[in-house]
């Protein structure tokens, strides 16, 4: 062999060994990129799912939230329509004619008035002499004042005890005690 063939083999066989790097290279090179790639694929598709995860939870919540802002306002809807039952009983209390008016007064001295009482009417009842006339009234010598600060019929001031037996009041005793089937009569349905 002489030198010239030395010299073309070694590049032949450098030129082989550079090719083998070469293509072992590529394929080191293709497998970090199809790892990279399918890594890339895992976790795009865990953000999506988390993503997705994060959106539902979001909206559940927000419907939940919903739901609830929607029962508050029925809630205050209904309580409203009860206080507008109340406010109209209140008034036609107010407005009871005298024969009613005065059998009401005599049935609530007759149960809540002890001897010596003083009956405050609001200062619109309009049946006070009417009231006075009653049999309760003498028999358990009750006296008489009228104050603004009644809403509607009168309270009871005694040496014990006040009691307030106005409308307000025994409408208050009424809700707090029947609140909940009138709302069911009401609202049925």
């Amino acid at each position: 062999m002489n030198g010239q063939s030395i010299v073309d083999k070694i590049i032949a066989d450098a030129d082989k060994e550079a090719a083998a790097i070469i293509s072992d290279a590529e394929n080191r090179a293709e497998n970090v990129v199809a790892e990279a790639n399918a890594k890339a694929e895992r976790n795009l598709l865990g953000a999506k799912a988390e993503a997705e995860a994060k959106a539902k939870s979001i909206l559940d919540g927000k419907a939940a939230s919903a739901r609830l802002d929607c029962a508050k306002i029925e809630l205050a809807e209904k309580r409203g329509v009860l206080d507008s039952v109340y406010e109209k009983a209140l008034k036609k209390l107010k407005e009871l004619d005298k024969k009613t008016a005065v059998a009401l007064a005599g049935g609530l001295l007759a149960k809540y008035a002890e001897d010596g009482d003083e009956i405050v009417f609001a200062a619109d009842y309009k049946f006070v002499s009417e009231v006075a006339k009653l049999p309760v009234v003498t028999e358990l010598k009750l006296k008489f004042s009228q104050d603004g600060g009644v809403n509607g019929g009168f309270i009871l001031k005694g040496e014990s005890a006040d009691k307030d037996i106005s409308y307000a009041a025994l409408l208050a005793a009424d809700r707090e005690e029947n609140v909940s089937a009138l709302a069911a009569d009401i609202f049925a349905g």
